[in-house]
């Protein structure tokens, strides 16, 4: 199966980044994963966020920003790859001039229904 980047038309998840599904169940016919490009402007940021059931890998592409993964911020630059285990509270924050992008695989396959945005501070070293 090949999936043409531009048939993958971007929308704007729960956490606020836009993204292309690259290769997901519910549209290509794989079964365990989901592959997507997520881009974050200049200056923007994706809410907070855990996923209950997957679990998913960020190999930044281009751009820079910072990380926060539970309790640990960290910056990314193209060439880092984070591991975010299921239930690990996680945000990133481009702060560079240029767009963020990364490729996000999830295991099982990305879903707005796994996705719990988090919104108190408290929560956020889980």
């Amino acid at each position: 199966m090949k999936n043409s980047y531009e048939s993958a038309a971007p929308y704007v998840t729960k956490d606020g980044s836009t993204i292309r599904e690259l290769m997901h169940p519910a549209e290509h016919g794989n079964e365990n994963q989901s592959l997507a490009e997520a881009r974050v402007v200049p200056g923007g940021r994706t809410h907070p966020h855990r996923h209950d059931v997957s679990e998913e890998i960020y190999h930044v592409v281009a751009g820079c920003g910072m990380m926060r993964l539970g309790a640990e911020s960290f910056p990314v630059v193209p060439g880092d790859t984070v591991y975010i285990a299921p239930g690990v509270v996680h945000s990133l924050v481009n702060d560079g001039d240029e767009k963020l992008v990364v490729l996000c695989c999830c295991a099982p396959p990305y879903s707005h229904d796994d996705t719990e945005l988090i919104e108190s501070e408290d929560e956020t070293t889980s």
